[in-house]
């Protein structure tokens, strides 16, 4: 109801402008009152009257000037687009800049990632080929002195160095030793490493 209203209203100030204009007009034909005379430059401005020469202006000199004026309108009108342009230029960079930075990140992110899986499978070699070692060690001592030295480890690395003595048994196809190893133990840490090798499998 209120749309209707206001465009009623608009309609009328529109219709009202109109008659005015062409009232306006009326008089100047009839020679009352001189409406190019007395709204000259708003006429001059929308375009529908052309500028009075100046004093001394000739009709080439006075088409000239119309024409530079129209050039200069112009290009303000294009400086205005430009402007446009190079703020939605500015814009668009700084999406570009944010989303350059947003992969620098994430690319950091991955190299920071990759350098930190390297890492931890340069340690994991490293301790397997210590477990190795320590597996071929223990297997060239007597067994006897081999238990004394384990029994002195941590239950987990102690598991360790079994399961690694184990897997050098079978690539190289012989029997292991673990059996014996564990045998030679007192018994209640021999239940313990049992109990743990059966509960946590091999990783």
């Amino acid at each position: 109801m209120a749309a209707a209203s206001g465009l009623r209203i608009t309609v009328l100030f529109l219709l009202i402008a109109v008659l005015t204009l062409a009232g306006l007009l009326w008089f100047d034909y009839l020679g009352l009152i001189n409406v190019k005379e007395r709204f000259a430059p708003v006429l001059q401005r929308v375009g529908i009257m052309a500028p009075a020469p100046l004093e001394g202006e000739t009709a080439a000199d006075l088409l000239d000037r119309v024409r530079i004026e129209k050039l200069y309108g112009e290009i303000d009108r294009r400086q205005e687009e430009l402007d446009k342009r190079e703020e939605s230029i500015a814009v668009k960079e700084n999406e570009l800049e944010q989303m350059v930075e947003t992969l620098a990140e994430k690319e950091k992110a991955l190299e920071d990632r990759e350098k930190s899986f390297n890492e931890i499978v340069k340690q994991y070699e490293n301790r397997n080929a210590n477990l190795r070692q320590s597996a071929l060690y223990y297997n060239g001592m007597p067994p006897e002195k081999a238990v004394e030295r384990m029994l002195e480890l941590e239950d987990q690395d102690l598991i360790d160095i079994l399961r690694t003595a184990e897997q050098l048994a079978q690539e190289a196809g012989q029997t292991s030793i673990v059996a014996y190893w564990i045998s030679l133990m007192p018994p209640e840490r021999a239940a313990v490493v049992n109990r743990k090798m059966l509960k946590k499998p091999e990783s």
